[in-house]
């Protein structure tokens, strides 16, 4: 089983591991993955014919376009040298093959590695040379971004090295309806490649055998994946490549397919068809990253340095960050890959979620506690989301139990539109799906009607009733205590805040409500006197985003907060005339 890439990727796997190599823990997890699995001989074949192929067409015949190296020299004309990383990526995604078949056992692959890595470049020169090694198949590649103009960096470098090789066989179309390149190598298959926005209409009807998909964190939802994904079953060796650094969506698509990475390197889930290359800041249990300006985060995070970038040029841009507040979050997102909130976002999620991760009751277990739960509602005006919420403090934990309702009808629509992720919501038990046109009052009613025959003691409901007073009154005659409750600011403020601090200091609880914590992310808040505040959505009432989780949970908090001052009040009169009695006798 020798040979000198192979080598290569086990003496990097190895350094990885050892500790011989800086790297963050998903590297090192990926480096022992690949040797663990280089052990898995009764279930895999390793044949390094391919990895052999695609490294050394890389290297012999590639060559850079534009830019510099680390001294100043330019690098036009110059051949294309992979990195370690590179042909560790190349190796591990090619030598595996399922046991005594000509199936390749990757299918996908996540590349996720801060900018000036030369991801972009990498990925396309992988591309044409897989495009080569599967022609005999008709191969089909199709290199995807977010805007075109991505797209056209991998394919002007295509095109820039197609040019040098005088081959007239190739055929080349570079102009605003098409960008794609063909050959017909007549018995021995054809290549097809070609440059495409990811918005574009037709990617419904592609057929493909490999996929380049270029900035994945600016993918709203799994639609657009899933469908390029069904693009490919007919083949089998197919392969799909998503590349891309973090962004500002931190439960995106993006983010959330990083999330299920971890727990596949950690051996937490087996998913042996699903390659992950993930270079990126380590976070400490906070979400925070432990001196952001230290060598050692800088090199674990980015595993060129000193080829394609400075450690000096790292310093000088964690320096500014460090510095400027305003660069901040840029630096976390593209240079130590990590996914922060949307810089009009009020909270930061991570404080969240660090609170959430503190406690794991179950709902049933919820219902047990001796706990009086307060309620509040957020109803759509028409067909969108619908949300209603539970709220209770179980000694010094605020917890909040939340549900989402959405018309079937429009969700598809809006799912697309929006990227809102309300089919994953529904699997999760965290969405009804409510097959009329509209969400219907009768369908929220039976979800507290539920939570009350579950156990839980629910004392009142806050619901600002001239936003659905049917509603109102259907609760009422589902013997609800049902509290009108103006949608002011100043009233509302109060939950805000107490949501805010409890979060702060760890003792907020959700259960891990994924659909909570993307509303949570997209709350827009401004500060007014006498630390009130306001807050709606990021964009307004314009925009995609929605809170209304989020809303429901303050709707909630008021009235938990309210019935605290009031029971407060009474024990401080109480004692006050019990105090009077003594004082009497």
């Amino acid at each position: 089983m020798s040979n000198k890439y192979l080598d290569d990727a086990v003496a990097y796997a190895t350094g990885l591991v050892d500790g011989s190599i800086p790297a963050n823990r998903a590297r090192i997890q990926g480096g022992q993955r690949f040797l663990d699995d280089l052990k898995r001989t009764d279930e895999f074949d390793i044949r390094t014919d391919d990895s052999d192929f695609v490294i050394d067409l890389i290297q012999k015949v590639f060559s850079h376009q534009q830019g510099e190296d680390v001294e100043g020299r330019p690098l036009r004309g110059k051949p294309l040298i992979l990195t370690e990383w590179q042909k560790f990526v190349v190796v591990n995604i090619l030598v595996f093959y399922l046991k005594g078949t000509r199936l390749r056992r990757f299918h996908e692959a996540l590349i996720m590695i801060p900018r000036k890595q030369g991801k972009t470049t990498f990925a396309a020169a992988f591309g044409f040379a897989l495009s080569l090694l599967e022609a005999p198949s008709g191969s089909k590649l199709y290199i995807l971004a977010n805007s075109l103009k991505q797209t056209m960096e991998s394919f002007s470098l295509l095109n820039y090295n197609i040019e040098r090789f005088h081959d007239s066989a190739f055929k080349i179309r570079d102009n605003n309806s098409e960008h794609s390149i063909t050959k017909d190598f007549g018995d021995g298959g054809s290549i097809y490649i070609q440059a495409l926005a990811s918005d574009e209409k037709r990617l419904d009807s592609l057929n493909a055998n490999l996929l380049i998909l270029d900035e994945l964190h600016a993918f709203k939802s799994a639609k657009k994946y899933k469908l390029m994904r069904d693009a490919q079953k007919a083949y089998r060796n197919n392969l799909l490549i998503g590349i891309s650094t973090a962004g500002d969506i931190p439960n995106g698509f993006l983010a959330q397919r990083v999330e299920y990475a971890k727990k596949v390197l950690s051996g937490t889930i087996k998913d042996d068809e699903y390659f992950f290359f993930i270079c990126q800041a380590d976070q400490n249990e906070d979400g925070d990253v432990d001196d952001f300006t230290s060598d050692d985060v800088l090199i674990k995070s980015n595993p060129s340095v000193g080829i394609s970038v400075t450690l000096d040029d790292l310093r000088h841009d964690a320096q500014m960050a460090l510095n400027d507040p305003q660069t901040r979050l840029e630096f976390f997102n593209k240079t130590l890959n990590i996914f922060t909130a949307s810089s009009k976002a009020y909270f930061d999620i991570e404080d969240f979620k660090a609170s959430d991760h503190q406690y794991d009751w179950s709902l049933k277990e919820l219902a047990k506690l001796p706990i009086k739960w307060y309620g509040g509602a957020d109803l759509s005006k028409l067909h969108d989301l619908t949300a209603a919420a539970l709220y209770g403090r179980y000694g010094d934990v605020d917890i909040v139990v939340t549900h989402a309702f959405f018309p079937r009808a429009a969700a598809h629509d809006k799912a697309d539109k929006d990227g809102i992720p309300l089919f994953g919501w529904a699997d999760d038990g965290w969405l009804t799906m409510s097959n009329t046109a509209t969400v219907l009052y009768d369908d929220i009613v039976k979800w507290f009607v539920e939570m009350r025959a579950l156990g839980f003691d629910i004392k009142k409901v806050g619901f600002d009733k001239k936003f659905g007073r049917e509603f109102f009154m259907l609760m009422k005659k589902a013997r609800f205590k049902i509290v009108d409750q103006p949608q002011y600011f100043f009233k509302k403020s109060e939950g805000f805040r107490r949501i805010e601090v409890k979060a702060k200091n760890k003792q907020f609880y959700y259960l891990h409500s994924e659909a909570y914590e993307y509303c949570v992310a997209n709350v827009q808040a401004v500060e007014k006197t006498d630390d009130m505040i306001q807050y709606d959505k990021i964009d307004g009432q314009s925009g995609n985003h929605r809170i209304d989780l989020f809303d429901a949970s303050v709707f909630a908090a008021v009235q938990m907060s309210e019935d605290i001052t009031r029971n407060e009040q009474a024990s401080s009169w109480l004692h006050r005339d019990e105090g009077k009695e003594v004082i009497n006798s």
